[in-house]
């Protein structure tokens, strides 16, 4: 059985669930599965693909056996998402640098300018099976 996308999120991070809750509104299927990358299933599924998310400021998503890190993985789940959000995918012409330059620069101040939480977020029982942790 094919394994669906997953993405690997900080789950202390205030910006991070809600992009987690962004994604879950737009993707009606519910193609994609979620795990906070403080869980042991984070480390078990990435050390499963020879990728260990020591850097817990990264965005991950791990589809088609391929693990994808910071703007290439944000880009990969946009295109996946309902329009007009697949159209971000665009971006993907500008040269990574510059956008995981922007990315890490977010990622750097995140809990200074979102905030951070106490504990990783507990869904809810309706969203109880798109979570891995």
């Amino acid at each position: 059985m094919k394994q669906p996308p997953v993405i690997f999120f900080d789950g202390l991070c205030n910006l991070c669930n809600a992009a987690v809750h962004f994604v879950i509104k737009r993707d009606p299927e519910g193609i994609f599965k979620f795990c906070s990358l403080q869980s042991p299933s984070a480390s078990d599924l990435l050390a499963n693909h020879n990728f260990q998310a020591k850097d817990l400021s990264s965005f991950i998503l791990l589809q088609n056996d391929k693990v994808y890190t910071r703007s290439d993985a944000a880009l990969k789940v946009a295109r996946q998402l309902q329009s007009p959000l697949k159209f971000l995918y665009g971006f993907v012409i500008v040269p990574s640098f510059i956008r995981n330059g922007v990315y890490n620069f977010i990622s750097k101040n995140r809990y200074r300018w979102f905030g951070k939480r106490e504990e990783c977020m507990v869904p809810n029982a309706s969203l109880s099976e798109r979570f891995l942790n």
